[in-house]
């Protein structure tokens, strides 16, 4: 895949750029603040986008900021957002959309390369990827509000992991359950949260969002 990453820690961003061109990618642009994030894209065009949250100036939320007018302008570019922790303002926003193609992982999941370089294929297939913490991190509910309160445990599962992006096939590899489970369990969730097809709309990403709590 063509890469452009945007990162200000100059360490982490050569050995993210050496480890990805080692994998194989094309690395075409190496940025350190998000508005020469912006012209890059716009420049070059890339398959994907790793980037920081925090970046220059006031390392704050620039970079998670200018992902968002990443997806807005330039919406086949997809996204993978990087973090010490989650920001949960924005995080919604970016999968509000059935465009996929976008990911968020926490920074300690770099350091496990299998993990980063699966979700960062993923991403760039067109699906999505989040971190198991940043999907625990988003959930602040009580019982007696929460809508989700009506699902099982197994229905539960299956939802947070269609949260992290994972398709219904491997959603039935990582729960050790059949796929025409995984879709009964799906279709379930569907009917319990009262999502009923409508057109423009997908029942996928509603769930999911209702699961995040946006």
């Amino acid at each position: 895949m063509r890469l452009i990453l945007a990162e200000d820690h100059v360490l982490l961003l050569e050995s993210l750029r050496r480890m990805l061109v080692a994998e194989g990618h094309e690395v075409i642009a190496s940025v350190r603040d998000a508005d020469a994030l912006l012209e890059a894209v716009d420049r070059d065009q890339p398959d994907v986008v790793v980037t920081d949250v925090r970046m220059p100036p006031s390392h704050s939320d620039e970079g998670i900021r200018a992902a968002l007018e990443v997806r807005s302008r330039w919406p086949e570019v997809g996204l993978l957002v990087l973090s010490q922790y989650v920001e949960k303002r924005y995080t919604a926003e970016l999968i509000s959309s059935d465009a996929g193609r976008v990911g968020y992982l926490l920074k300690d999941r770099v350091a496990q390369v299998g993990d980063f370089l699966e979700a960062l294929e993923r991403v760039g297939a067109g699906g999505t990827a989040f971190d198991p913490e940043v999907v625990r991190g988003l959930v602040a509910r009580t019982t007696h509000t929460d809508p989700l309160a009506k699902l099982t445990a197994r229905e539960r599962a299956v939802l947070e992991k269609m949260a992290e992006g994972r398709t219904n096939a491997n959603v039935a590899q990582v729960l050790c359950i059949s796929l025409s489970s995984v879709e009964k369990h799906v279709n379930s969730i569907f009917e319990k949260l009262m999502l009923v097809p409508q057109m423009g709309y997908s029942r996928r990403v509603l769930a999911i969002l209702r699961y995040l709590g946006s």
